[in-house]
C-alpha cells in the first residue's frame, strides 16, 4: 500500500514538472539551478563565473527607479471612456466627435506631497491622471481631486514643493515651514480651504471627483477657439474621512484607498465618473471678475456639459509597468485640444514630460503603459532602452528619400503681442472664492474645517505667521477667520488688519 502511494506521488510530480516552463536568464538561455550559488567544493568560495548569480543580483539592485518628486505614491487602473455627446462644434478632437466611441484609458490616482510609503490617510490632494489611448495618439489629462491649485505661476512650484516636503534638517514635514510659505502666498487660501476640510482625506479613490484644474483650449474645424475646464463627477458619490476617522482607519489599513479600488474592480463593482466640461467663448474672457486662466479660481457661474463616462474595469497585470512606469504629462494633447495662457499649465507642459524623461529615460514612451495605439513615425533615435526596430538610412528631415511629411496649419488665429514682463495677474482676488466655499459647507463640515486648521496652526511657533494665516481666512469670511482665531487664542486685532 505504501509503495503504491509512493509510485503515484512520483508520477504526479513528473507530470507536474512536464507542464512547467523552463527558467531562463535575461538572454533567454536555460538557467542551471537557482537555489544555490556555484562554489568550489562544500565550503569553498562562490565563483565569479556563476553568471546567473551575478545577473540575478544585478537585476535585484536595480529594481527601483527614482521616485517621483511629486505624486510619488500611486495606484493604477485600466478601463475605457465612452463619449456621450458630440461636441465637434467645439473641438476637432476625434475622441469627442462620435457618440458611443469607446477609448481605452489608464488612470493613475496618487498623493501629491507624501512619499511612496506614506499612509493613504494622509491629508493631501489626490492626483487624478488619465491617459486616453485615442486614434490620434495619446492624450493625457493630468489633474487633482480638488478643482484649484495653491499657486498660479509655475515659477513658484519648486518653492511650494520644498516648503511642503520634509525639512532638509530633520526629514520631517514641518508646519512651521509650510505656513511660513503660505503666509506669503495668499492665493492659496481657496485651495487650502478645500484641503483643510474633510475633502483633504477622501474615503476612497472611487468616491472622489477629478478635475483638470488648469484651463485648456478647444479648437474646432473652422479654427474657432474656446476655453475649457474638465470635471469628472463620481457616480459613487463623494465620501470623506474626518480627522477622527483617519486615526481609526490608519490603525487598521494604511493602504485603504488602493485596497478599496482593487477589491471593487475584482468584485465587478466598476467605478464610474461622468466627464463634464465648462466652456467660455474666447470673446467672453473679459466678462468675469477674475482671470479665467488663473488656476486658483473656479468657474462658479459657468454651466457644466456632460460629454462622456469613464469606467475602470481592470486591475493592471503588473504594478511596476502600469503604475510606477506610467508617465503622464499635460503637454500630450491631440489635435483639437490645446493650451491656455495659464502660467501653471505653461510650466507643467515642460516640467512633467521632463520629469518622466529623467525618471524613465528618453525612450519611456515605448514602455507598455505609455505606448500609443497609433503607429509612431519620427526620427528620434538611439538612447538607452530603445527597443524599437529601426531600419533604413534616412533618420533626418527634410529628405528627398523620406516617406514622412508634416505641415504647419494655423489653428489659433489670435494676434498675440506685448512687452516682456514679470507681473502678477490683474485682479488676483485671493479670498472671495474661499469665502464662497466656506459658506457652502454644512455646519458639521465647517466644524471639522475649523478643527483641522486649529490643529495644524497650533504647531506653528511664529505668532506673526499664525496671525497672517488667520487674517487671510478672515478676509475670505469673517466668521471663518474668527472661529480659527478663537481656537488659537488670538485677539481680533491680531488678524483683523
Amino acid at each position: 500500500m505504501i509503495k503504491k502511494i509512493y509510485i503515484t506521488s512520483i508520477l504526479a510530480t513528473s507530470l507536474a514538472l512536464s507542464a512547467q516552463t523552463q527558467m531562463t536568464s535575461a538572454a533567454g538561455t536555460p538557467v542551471n539551478g537557482d537555489k544555490e550559488s556555484l562554489t568550489l567544493g562544500d565550503n569553498g568560495p562562490v565563483l565569479l563565473e556563476d553568471v546567473h548569480l551575478i545577473e540575478k543580483l544585478q537585476h535585484f539592485s536595480r529594481e527601483r527607479i527614482p521616485e517621483r518628486v511629486m505624486h510619488p505614491r500611486g495606484t493604477g487602473a485600466q478601463g475605457y471612456f465612452i463619449t456621450t455627446t458630440d461636441i465637434s462644434y467645439l473641438t476637432k478632437a476625434k475622441i469627442f466627435k462620435e457618440v458611443n466611441k469607446k477609448t481605452p484609458v489608464l488612470v493613475r490616482f496618487s498623493s501629491v506631497i507624501h512619499s511612496k510609503g506614506s499612509p493613504e490617510t494622509a491629508r493631501d490632494p489626490r492626483g487624478f491622471a488619465i491617459k486616453f489611448y485615442t486614434e490620434e495618439g495619446n492624450w493625457d489629462l493630468v489633474g487633482n481631486h480638488i478643482p484649484t491649485f495653491f499657486i498660479r505661476d509655475a515659477i513658484k512650484f519648486p518653492d511650494f514643493t520644498h516648503a511642503n516636503k520634509p525639512s532638509p534638517i530633520t526629514n520631517l514635514q514641518d508646519e512651521n515651514r509650510i505656513f511660513d510659505y503660505f503666509s506669503q502666498t495668499p492665493e492659496a487660501i481657496q485651495t487650502l480651504t478645500w484641503l483643510m476640510s474633510d475633502n483633504g482625506t477622501p474615503k476612497s479613490y472611487r468616491e472622489m471627483d477629478g478635475f483638470g484644474v488648469n484651463t485648456f483650449k478647444f479648437i474646432n474645424d473652422k479654427g474657432d477657439i474656446s476655453w475649457i475646464k474638465f470635471h469628472f463627477k463620481s457616480l459613487q458619490g463623494i465620501k470623506n474621512l474626518t480627522a477622527k476617522d483617519v486615526v481609526q482607519v490608519q490603525g487598521k489599513d494604511f493602504n485603504h484607498m488602493t485596497r478599496d479600488l482593487y477589491d471593487n474592480i475584482e468584485a465587478k463593482n466598476f467605478p464610474k465618473w461622468d466627464l463634464y466640461i465648462q466652456v467660455i467663448d474666447h470673446k467672453d474672457i473679459d466678462k468675469y471678475n477674475f482671470n479665467i486662466f488663473d488656476d486658483t479660481k473656479q468657474w462658479f457661474d459657468v454651466e457644466e456639459i456632460k460629454v462622456g463616462t469613464l469606467v475602470l474595469d481592470q486591475i493592471p497585470p503588473n504594478f511596476f509597468q502600469y503604475t510606477e512606469s506610467a508617465a503622464f504629462a499635460p503637454s500630450r494633447v491631440v489635435p483639437g485640444i490645446g493650451f491656455s495662457p495659464d502660467k501653471m499649465l505653461q510650466g507643467r507642459n515642460f516640467s512633467y514630460a521632463d520629469a518622466q524623461m529623467y525618471r524613465l529615460g528618453k525612450n519611456h514612451q515605448l514602455l507598455p503603459a505609455n505606448r500609443p495605439l497609433t503607429k509612431v513615425n519620427n526620427y528620434y533615435i538611439d538612447g538607452a532602452m530603445n527597443f524599437e526596430e529601426r531600419t533604413g538610412d534616412i533618420n533626418y528631415y527634410p529628405s528627398g528619400q523620406s516617406d514622412l511629411y508634416t505641415e504647419f496649419k494655423q489653428e489659433d488665429k489670435r494676434l498675440l503681442q506685448g512687452y516682456l514682463m514679470r507681473k502678477e495677474i490683474q485682479n488676483p482676488d485671493n479670498f472671495s472664492q474661499a469665502g464662497v466655499l466656506y459658506r457652502g459647507y454644512n455646519q458639521s463640515e465647517k466644524d471639522n474645517l475649523i478643527k483641522n486648521w486649529v490643529a495644524n496652526l497650533s504647531k506653528v511657533k511664529d505668532a506673526k505667521v499664525k496671525a497672517r494665516m488667520v487674517s487671510f481666512l478672515y478676509k475670505a469670511d469673517p466668521e471663518y477667520g474668527t472661529r480659527v482665531g478663537n481656537g488659537l487664542g488670538l485677539q481680533k486685532n491680531d488678524y483683523n488688519k
